[in-house]
């Protein structure tokens, strides 16, 4: 039987690993820096007593968006550490609606809501108290679109501040969804959007010195051929820009050498874990998708299995499905789990979502097909689709 003795005395190509998570967050932020100064800029007056304006940001999976957040929240809370005003983070995957958010804000003002049991009511009338001892609060929200009741959130806190003679709550939205604050009642998103930021994806050659600095710190010193970090950030840029494929890329590929005993990273390992990356990541995107989203794919993936019942003899639409027969299928398998089917209306945002996320691909019908319809096409194999989703779902 092995043993960890022997699995530590091994050599490795790593000299520390969580450098390569995407939690991690480094001294410095290449390519980031106006970023960061512009986001430092919006929540100053929080350290002179004022209330900042609210901030929506947005950009792709990997465009370093929560890793700059972060790196903000770090300098300000300890430069505010003498000071009445200090940014929280909050996942709205995790903590999903206004209630959840409020207890999780407060827990940190309120030592008594470590216990479970208190009502809305109650817990803002603590934010008003809170807010009344002069308290300046950032609440970054990531993920804010996974808010269930968005509205009610913005509307309670946006009363907080008016009720509040001296402190003020402020948010700090993430999103990867440009078109999430078309779902917000007018109200909100005049409150909510003060001011806008777009994170691009990364160039490879902003890739490639990304890893360059990541390999300098997590890899044991000349383990990472050049042209290693040269092809991942290439395979990178060409597939979505995103900067957490890349350091996965080159950590799977380091976890390979280990593996085989090699003690260098060359093409070849880049090569052998691009595929383990892309069904690693594949994964982890459908089981984070909301529970619709993943309704609508598992429509997608079982027609595809099944094949379309508009497909022809010649074969021009093989693999290829009408977004009226996926509705359908969604309509049914909503019924099936005993759930409410969304509108046509929300149905198309989420294939639009899907295929942001690179799930899926869409194209307006053409020749040889009645009438205008959406064609779609699934990405990643039925097969791995279903399979992932089977437990979640059914």
């Amino acid at each position: 039987m092995p043993s960890f003795e022997e699995m530590l005395s091994k050599k490795t190509v790593f000299e520390n690993i969580s450098v390569l998570s995407p939690h991690y967050i480094p001294k410095e932020l290449p390519f980031r820096e106006s970023h960061i100064k512009e986001i430092m800029f919006v929540v100053s007056p929080a350290l002179r007593g004022q209330k900042p304006r609210n901030l929506i940001i947005y950009g792709k999976t990997g465009t370093g968006k929560t890793c700059t957040v972060k790196k903000v929240q770090q300098e300000f809370n300890a430069f505010a550490s003498s000071k009445p005003s200090r940014i929280h983070y909050i996942n709205c995957r995790i903590y999903n609606s206004r209630y959840r958010i409020m207890q999780k804000l407060l827990k940190f003002y309120v030592k008594e809501l470590e216990k479970s049991g208190f009502g809305l009511p109650f817990l803002y009338e603590k934010l008003i108290e809170t807010l009344e001892g002069g308290e300046q609060i950032v609440v970054v929200l990531d993920e804010i679109d996974m808010t269930k009741d968005l509205d009610d959130l913005v509307y309670t806190l946006t009363r907080a501040n008016d009720e509040a003679i001296r402190g003020g709550v402020s948010i700090i939205g993430i999103s990867n969804k440009l078109s999430f604050k078309e779902s917000l009642d007018p109200r909100s998103k005049s409150s909510l959007y003060e001011t806008e930021m777009i994170f691009q994806p990364y160039t490879a050659e902003q890739l490639r010195k990304i890893l360059e600095q990541r390999v300098r710190e997590g890899f044991v010193e000349g383990a990472v051929d050049q042209s290693a970090i040269n092809l991942a950030a290439a395979i990178t840029s060409q597939e979505s820009g995103d900067a957490r494929y890349a350091l996965k890329l080159i950590m799977k590929a380091g976890e390979i050498a280990d593996q085989e005993g090699k003690s260098k990273v060359t093409d070849e390992e880049v090569e052998s874990a691009r595929m383990r990356v892309e069904l690693d990541i594949t994964k982890e995107t459908i089981n984070t998708l909301p529970a619709m989203h993943q309704i609508v794919l598992y429509a997608i993936a079982r027609l595809t299995d099944k094949g379309s019942k508009y497909a022809r003899l010649d074969g021009e639409f093989n693999g290829v499905l009408f977004s009226g027969e996926v509705y359908e299928e969604y309509v049914s398998l909503c019924r099936a789990l005993k759930k409410k089917p969304r509108t046509s209306r929300w149905y198309k945002e989420y294939l639009n979502d899907l295929e942001v996320l690179g799930l899926i691909t869409t194209t307006p019908s053409g020749k040889g097909v009645r009438g205008q319809t959406t064609l779609i096409r699934l990405g990643p194999s039925a097969d791995t689709v279903m399979s992932v989703l089977k437990d979640s779902l059914l």
